[in-house]
């Protein structure tokens, strides 16, 4: 495995940590409006 595999490896796990924070974020924030709105 040669040093650009393992960066791109680690470039796509980063913005899948990326994509599923903000996912997490966006779910978290619609779920305490529909706790809050009655």
């Amino acid at each position: 495995m040669n040093i650009t595999n393992c960066l791109r490896v680690i470039r796509n796990a980063w913005h899948f940590c990326y994509a599923l924070r903000l996912v997490f974020k966006v779910v978290c924030g619609g779920f305490s409006i529909a706790l809050l709105t009655p």
